[in-house]
């Protein structure tokens, strides 16, 4: 089967997640990935946890259909067999320490200077520049410093997210940057050195407070489960103590709620609600009204207005009904993807190409292709007909 990126070769030196979640998504698409890893220790990432029979389920997520290279990457002769990687590269991604790529002449602009060809990305807490430039970074603690943790939450109570999310809009602000460079050098025949740091990824991601802050003089209230800014938007408990989620998106969906769902147009002219700012300013006593109508009814009878009106809702699952839900099911949304402790189901990446089955190949062993990528160097060096990439 051929796939977009089959003729692309990525060679990663990465850990943690945002870079391993980039490389694994080009990984999903055809393009070999060579990751780059301590010997003996390797990623570690690997480390996280122990949930998957001992593996890290972290680590399993990002980091299928890769191979694996155990390299000290100080050594002499580990420089040697980078150099010839890089030399047949398209792409290299890297998100040592801080400062750590620079000094080992292993940074993105260093690389495209001694291979113009390359797409080399540099991944970073704080991005180079500024008095953060050599701060060491990990994601709760850029949820801190983006200011996230102050809109995320109950009033009483700033929450940290449940996700990575500061290494994942990372992670996919680099891929973005790494198939931009991919189409650019199709037609330049150049390639390029960029980076994302994650200070800017979940900078971007925090606009919308920013700029109501900035708007308003005042910062996004955090408001648990509900919308911080559109009412009703959130939980509701039905008859039958399940909680039911929903929101509404303008004031046609408004009043469709009021007639279908509540069984009383009159709700939708009522002064304190003909605006969504006004329903967010009286939110707890219109809340009141919805939850004493929904009281009557069971969950299901609730989402079957909801969905009568064509108002958006959802049910709210634990993790567990995720891994059962019927929409994963039906379309057949897992595969099963070998591991060193047996094959486990995995999720497909989002993109659905009509024809083209995702790669989703093994999760590397420490050093598992080791040998096999040292033989193949030498035997490229040893033939008179390798050279260079042009």
């Amino acid at each position: 089967m051929n796939h977009p990126l089959d003729d692309i070769t990525v060679v990663s030196l990465e850990q943690a997640i945002a870079a391993p979640l980039a490389s694994r998504h080009l990984a999903d698409w055809g393009a070999r990935v060579i990751k780059i890893e301590r010997p003996a220790v390797g990623d570690f990432a690997r480390n996280y946890d122990t949930a998957m029979d001992g593996l890290s389920s972290q680590f399993v997520w990002t980091n299928r259909s890769k191979e694996s290279l155990a390299l000290d990457i100080k050594a002499p002769d580990a420089r040697d067999t980078l150099d010839t990687l890089l030399a047949q590269a398209d792409v290299f991604i890297q998100n040592l320490a801080p400062g750590a790529a620079a000094r080992l002449g292993l940074d993105a602009k260093s690389l495209v200077a001694r291979f113009p060809r390359l797409i080399a990305c540099d991944i970073s807490g704080y991005g180079s520049g500024g008095p953060y430039s050599d701060k060491k970074a990990y994601d709760l603690l850029v949820q801190c410093e983006t200011g996230f943790l102050s809109i995320n939450g109950t009033p009483e109570t700033p929450s940290k997210c449940g996700l990575a999310i500061a290494d994942i809009a990372t992670g996919m602000y680099a891929l973005n940057g790494i198939l931009m460079g991919l189409h650019q050098r199709a037609r330049t025949g150049r390639g390029y050195a960029f980076e994302v740091s994650l200070f800017d990824a979940l900078t971007e991601w925090m606009s919308y407070p920013a700029y109501y802050t900035r708007g308003r003089g005042e910062p996004v209230p955090r408001s648990g489960a509900r919308h911080a800014t559109i009412a009703p938007y959130g939980p509701f408990p039905a008859g039958d103590g399940k909680t039911v989620f929903f929101g509404i998106q303008n004031e046609r969906e408004w009043h469709s709620f009021c007639e279908v769902v509540l069984g009383d147009a009159s709700i939708a002219a009522d002064p304190r609600y003909v605006t969504n700012p006004l329903r967010v300013a009286n939110r707890e006593v219109l809340e009141q009204t919805i939850g004493q109508r929904f009281a009557a009814w069971t969950s299901d009878e609730v989402l079957a207005r909801l969905d009568r009106a064509a108002i958006a809702n959802g049910r709210m699952n634990d993790v567990g009904a995720l891994l059962d839900h019927p929409q994963l099911h039906a379309r057949n949304r897992y595969r099963s993807v070998a591991t060193e402790r047996g094959a486990r189901d995995m999720f497909l990446p989002p993109v659905t190409i009509a024809g083209v089955e995702p790669v989703m190949g093994p999760v590397p062993a420490v050093g598992e292709h080791t040998a096999a990528i040292l033989e193949e160097l030498e035997a490229r060096r040893a033939s008179p007909l390798d050279a260079e990439k042009t």
